[in-house]
């Protein structure tokens, strides 16, 4: 490659930053990984923010959390508008997306399927967002991978879920019944059970925690085929940068769930997106996005946490999006020198 071709090559910010912020997710998934199984979601929660928040307190950077863990349930968090990072003038803007623990119950019970997770952008100016924080409360989602986006096929949130299967089976050269559909097992997801039962298509249904199922579809090697059904808004746009780094897609609506946040949303200056379908780029715009994840427990993204004598043991995984880059990091971790810095009195611990 010439000279000339190497000026096209844009150098971004996520190649600098993207092991700093690998660091603090491993350090929320070590902290929470003490309270697995311990039966304290919010104490979980707790420790996982303290960590993280102390580990990105420790980059050269001026961050802004503009979608937060605590919107939705109240736990504690690392909340919307709160800075991050040094801070110093010539350091790079970056946004925020964050949860120290996607599936806090699952932690709690020692269940498969906890994660840690955030995303990131740069950004040029304070006011700038590219991370879009929907108001509401869940959105019902539609996530499928690279092959299916580069087909160039039109789904559509409010076709039949025949049309909408067919298409992408006939995209992954699958049939219909060998295809594997990811859903919360909840009880509005009924008819959507029903219908994919009706039709033949295995189902896999999660508890809790649907980035990363969201996210299942992009990844290589994948077995699931397709993620739909409604969860959570913020975990939705942490999960379109994901896929944006895999090149697959993600079609959104928001989904009020009762009468009284409907009405809201129609008070709102959002009433006119009420019927507004987002894809991956409208919740996570431009492409210096970063996506990084750390197993607490295992999931079929990542192995959880592990201790093997003196040795902690953690897997993460570092998306880029410019170059559509994926990292795994496996991480070993002596506990007789390891310390995790903690946001609550700017210390170091001992894990």
């Amino acid at each position: 490659m010439d000279n000339q071709e190497n000026q096209h090559i844009p150098h971004t910010v996520a190649r600098t930053i993207g092991f700093d912020l690998v660091r603090a997710v491993e350090a929320a998934s070590l902290r929470a990984y003490r309270w697995l199984g311990c039966g304290d979601k919010l104490a979980a929660d707790e420790a996982a923010t303290d960590a993280m928040r102390g580990m990105l307190n420790l980059i050269d950077m001026q961050g802004l959390c503009v979608i937060g863990e605590g919107i939705k349930d109240e736990a504690p968090g690392i909340f919307r508008n709160e800075k991050l990072g040094l801070g110093t003038s010539n350091s790079p803007r970056v946004n925020f997306a964050i949860d120290p623990i996607d599936g806090t119950r699952l932690t709690a019970k020692g269940l498969p399927g906890a994660i840690s997770v955030l995303a990131a952008t740069v950004v040029s100016a304070e006011s700038e967002r590219v991370l879009i924080e929907l108001p509401s409360f869940y959105c019902y989602k539609l996530a499928y991978g690279p092959a299916v986006r580069e087909a160039g096929i039109s789904l559509e949130l409010d076709a039949p879920l025949e049309e909408t299967l067919s298409k992408i089976a006939a995209c992954l050269d699958k049939r219909v019944e060998d295809l594997v559909v990811g859903l919360l097992d909840r009880d509005r997801h009924e008819k959507e059970i029903a219908a994919v039962r009706k039709l033949g298509a295995r189902i896999r249904l999660i508890g809790d925690g649907d980035v990363a199922m969201a996210i299942a579809p992009s990844m290589l090697n994948s077995t699931v085929d397709v993620y739909l059904g409604v969860g959570g808004s913020p975990e939705a746009v942490i999960a379109a940068a994901a896929i944006k780094c895999l090149g697959g897609e993600m079609l959104v609506r928001m989904w009020p769930r009762d009468d009284a946040e409907l009405q809201e949303l129609k008070d709102s200056a959002w009433s006119q997106n009420l019927d507004q379908v987002y894809s991956c780029d409208d919740l996570a715009s431009g492409e210096d996005i970063i996506f990084v994840s750390c197993g607490i427990s295992d999931s079929p993204m990542l192995d959880g946490v592990s201790v093997r004598g003196q040795h902690a043991y953690t897997h993460s995984i570092l998306m880029q999006a410019t170059f559509r880059t994926v990292r795994y990091v496996e991480a070993i971790h002596d506990l007789s020198r390891k310390t995790i810095r903690l946001a609550s009195d700017e210390q170091e611990h001992r894990l």
